[in-house]
């Protein structure tokens, strides 16, 4: 059989990181494995997939990772990223079949059901890549699409085919922004973006104690764009102060009885009403988005942070829950009043 890909097309398209080989790779696929995912799946799978996963990677994070586009507003104004590509198998956790894999996008995250979700983007779930069967049937080769769950699943065309999604795939060198222009960007979103529904009802709640915490908030977020060059939470201080913040206005709100209901809330809803990290600053589904969020996250920064806050003592179990100790908070306001006085 001809190939389909040459190697020019395929020059280059993964990396080798370990998150990669251990997130998405899986040994080539075999006839068999094959076709129990396509009947599991319901979908005939492109050959031109089929081709990539056995003879290149079967499945793995990219180097040439961004697609050019025009209109479609998933990830950027002129190209959508791509994560990884999906193994063919069952066993990685982003794989076809796997724990994160595209039956677990329908199911869990009630993406709609139009075919095959086989790459994620940057946005931690939030939008995902898709074989779309849905005008050439199951059995027939799918156009690519980029399904944008904070946009009501809003389905928007790639490419023709999978074959035509792969060659198209550049580096994101080709997109770097003028730095200037994009840290201007980044400060218009932590000068002027309105806040969180919570983060809002958290900086009223603590209006008498501190009285610039909406202030002292934005400069954090001013200190890290300077830091950085662009409005992204890590393992750095200025990255913990802002986790610390988020904890402070949360605990006025609220009592965490554990880490995972700080950071998450609950994972399978989205209630403003119940307070977490996740609806505070990463991620935005209300109708009218705030515009103060980092627009996506790395869950373990912040599960790292309170991880070292409880060992070092800054926040302690109580009967009702976890809390900041009083000498944590009363030292932590103090920090955030001097922040908000050098906004005035």
């Amino acid at each position: 059989m001809d190939r389909i890909f040459s190697d020019d097309d395929l020059a280059g398209l993964f990396d080798d990181h370990a998150y990669g080989f251990e997130s998405y790779t899986e040994a080539a696929p075999s006839d068999e494995l094959i076709a129990e995912v396509e009947t599991e799946l319901g979908y005939r799978l492109p050959a031109a997939y089929i081709e990539l996963c056995r003879t290149v990677r079967n499945g793995g994070t990219l180097d040439r990772s961004c697609f050019p586009t025009t209109g479609v507003h998933v990830w950027a104004e002129d190209h959508v990223a791509v994560t990884g590509l999906y193994a063919i198998g069952r066993t990685s956790h982003y794989s076809l079949l796997g724990s994160m894999g595209s039956r677990f996008m329908e199911q869990e995250w009630e993406y709609p059901a139009i075919g095959v979700y086989f790459a994620d983007t940057p946005t931690a779930g939030h939008s995902e890549f898709a074989l779309d069967y849905r005008e050439c049937g199951p059995q027939g080769e799918p156009a690519v699409v980029v399904v944008d769950q904070e946009d009501e699943y809003r389905v928007s065309s790639i490419a023709k085919d999978f074959a035509t999604f792969i060659r198209g795939l550049v580096s994101e060198e080709e997109f770097q922004p003028d730095p200037e222009e994009e840290r201007a960007e980044y400060l218009a979103i932590v000068n002027e973006g309105s806040f969180s529904p919570i983060v809002q009802r958290g900086i009223d709640a603590i209006a008498e104690t501190l009285p610039g915490a909406g202030a002292a908030v934005r400069e954090v977020g001013r200190r890290i764009v300077a830091d950085k060059g662009f409005f992204s939470l890590h393992a750095d201080a200025n990255s913990h102060l802002m986790y610390a913040a988020m904890f402070l206005l949360y605990s006025t709100l609220t009592t965490a009885r554990s880490r995972d209901e700080f950071i998450d809330g609950d994972p399978d809803a989205v209630e403003y009403s119940v307070p977490c990290y996740r609806l505070m600053l990463p991620v935005s589904f209300v109708a009218d988005r705030f515009g103060f969020t980092t627009g996506g996250w790395a869950r373990d920064f912040v599960a790292d942070w309170w991880d070292q806050s409880v060992e070092n003592g800054s926040i302690v179990e109580t009967p009702d829950g976890f809390r900041y100790t009083t000498d944590t908070e009363a030292g932590l306001v103090r920090i955030l009043r001097m922040l908000a006085k050098t906004t005035t």
